[in-house]
């Protein structure tokens, strides 16, 4: 019998300790648990935060050359599926003619074209970062 209740005042001890425990938790060490792990932002509106996110995400400023090399040449580089090759100005060209420029091109880009996804595959990039690439990947 010694030992049931041996047994059953460690079970109320780590009971008790951990009532103890949960109890001592303040409000702010609740409100630090429970809080928000991102916002939506509005377009149009300002979206705090987004910066700081955006910069520690990708350590700065991007070159075209970053871009190419992670999201544009797995497809731009072989012309996959119908892709136009990086520095073939001739089929830049003949794209931009028919889509109303760089600027059309550009705006082709945002939305996603063919097999292509909106913004490629960089999401995070810029309308003057994709505009800057795709540039560099024209020769336009």
């Amino acid at each position: 019998m010694n030992l049931i209740k041996k047994m059953l005042a460690a079970h109320a001890a780590v009971l008790a300790l951990w009532a103890v425990s949960a109890q001592a938790a303040t409000d702010d060490a609740i409100a630090e648990r429970i809080k928000p792990v991102g916002e939506v932002c509005v377009m149009g509106q300002e979206c705090k935060g987004v910066g700081a996110v955006a910069a520690a995400a990708g350590g700065g400023a991007r070159t075209p050359d970053d871009i190419i090399a992670k999201h544009c040449g797995a497809c731009h580089t072989a012309g996959v599926l119908g892709a136009p090759k990086i520095g073939d100005k001739a089929a830049w060209k003949e794209r931009a003619d028919h889509q109303g420029g760089l600027d059309g091109i550009l705006a082709k880009a945002i939305t996603g074209i063919n097999a292509m996804p909106p913004k490629g595959t960089c999401a995070d990039c810029t309308d003057d970062e994709l505009k800057a690439t795709i540039k560099k990947m024209s020769g336009l």
